[in-house]
């Protein structure tokens, strides 16, 4: 969430800012400046209230030794109804406190500058193109048929065990996912990501760590029992690892990979974008996540770019970077790139990555801090992005590769899959 100093010392600039997001911020920024100078006065009234009780406790000793008893006993009266202010005044502040993370909570993440204007993913900028689309012919299928006529993925199947948007993989379809999974997390080790393997399910104080909670409660499946959350990226659980945490700044930027399941309930998704891989309620996923100093982040932001695009570069996948506009941007990002991929037989772009910086908003919540050779400690970045997700790099990697002999297997991952064609 956003630093109650930012707000107090800049609001004009934070309403301005969050309107690129197109987020009303006016009124609720007024709220917390109105609370927060509650809190403030009260907290005055506090450190005076305590400076006064310590003053006089001490008086009492040396009127008892005085024999000033009834004195002594006057003052011990005052003491003890000025005990009975401080209280007052201590709930005042923890309430004014707690009203204004309330509305922290539910104010985005300011945007940088140089992120594009717009309101929807239509308004985005394509930063970069790279591979050529290949030329398939009035004959090509679309992927949820490839994977059919080679037995790859049993959609119906996945409906009968669990319900749609659970696919089942089977043989050749199997080997690809754990093709692309060892391919991932090779690359990111060798890119010098050191591997997680973290819990699937998630409690509370992680999903607000990272912002998912409140933002996006009814996109996450909550097991209401015990109240924990399946995890909709990975994301969540690594960056929580360092929850509560005062890092060195020696040691950042912190560079964390992690291959996990993923689940997202996609309410309200319909149509064509749900057809086969397109869409999925459990899928695989490989995160990239850093936590990085002020200084450095935006570099950071670059390589990780950079390591993403060099994935589709190797896959041989055409593929475009966006750069979102504030209002397609998610609640927590200060920017971020999205990549697409070109699925050749459906003739659409596909988002297989999302890339942020989340400047201090996530690490805020998390209270993820360092402390530098100054001894000053001050909140962290928080930077992660997809490294890549598989179900859209199948779907792609199944139609772009179709040939009448069967399906090519892009050369960087013949020596995980064993074979150069699926037929």
């Amino acid at each position: 969430m956003l630093t109650l100093k930012v707000i107090t010392e800049n609001p004009e600039e934070v309403v301005r800012k969050l309107a690129k997001k197109h987020f009303e911020a006016k009124d609720l920024i007024a709220k917390i400046l109105e609370l927060d100078k509650v809190r403030r006065s009260s907290q005055a009234q506090l450190d005076t209230t305590l400076a006064e009780i310590n003053s006089l406790s001490k008086s009492v000793g040396s009127l008892m030794k005085e024999g000033k008893k009834a004195e002594a006993e006057d003052v011990k009266a005052k003491v003890a109804s000025l005990k009975e202010t401080t209280k007052s005044l201590q709930d005042s502040m923890d309430k004014s406190q707690e009203e204004i993370n309330a509305i922290l909570y539910t104010i985005p993440n300011m945007p940088y500058d140089d992120v594009p204007e717009g309101k929807t993913a239509e308004d985005n900028v394509v930063e970069k193109m790279g591979n050529t689309i290949p030329e398939l012919g009035d004959n090509a299928l679309p992927h949820w048929e490839l994977a059919k006529k080679y037995d790859l993925i049993d959609f119906e199947l996945g409906v009968k065990i669990s319900g749609a948007g659970f696919p089942v993989y089977k043989g050749y379809g199997a080997r690809l996912q754990r093709a692309l999974i060892n391919f991932f997390l090779d690359e990111a080790r060798n890119a010098g990501y050191l591997e997680i393997m973290p819990p699937t399910v998630v409690n509370q104080a992680s999903g607000y760590g990272t912002g998912q909670l409140p933002d996006k409660e009814d996109q996450m499946y909550h097991c209401e029992v015990d109240d924990l959350y399946l995890i909709p990226t990975a994301e969540v659980p690594v960056t929580n690892i360092y929850r509560d945490v005062i890092l060195d700044e020696k040691d950042l930027p912190i560079k964390n990979c992690a291959y996990t399941q993923c689940f997202r309930r996609e309410a309200g998704s319909y149509g064509k974008d749900v057809r086969g891989l397109n869409r999925l309620h459990e899928f695989s996923k490989i995160e990239i996540v850093r936590i990085d100093t002020p200084e450095h982040s935006k570099e950071s932001h670059k390589e990780m770019l950079a390591h993403v695009e060099g994935l589709l570069k190797k896959l041989e996948l055409p593929y475009r970077i966006l750069h979102l506009c504030g209002g397609d941007m998610s609640f927590t990002a200060a920017t971020c790139y999205d990549f697409e991929v070109f699925s050749a037989a459906q003739k659409r772009w596909l988002e297989v990555s999302s890339v942020s910086n989340f400047d201090t908003y996530q690490a805020n919540r998390l209270k993820c801090r360092y402390k530098g050779a100054d001894k000053k400690t001050q909140l962290c970045h928080t930077l992660n992005g997809s490294a890549l997700a598989l179900p859209r790099i199948v779907a792609a990697l199944l139609e772009n590769n179709q040939t009448p002999e069967g399906i090519k297997i892009p050369k960087v991952l013949i020596p995980y899959m064993g074979c150069d064609m699926i037929k």
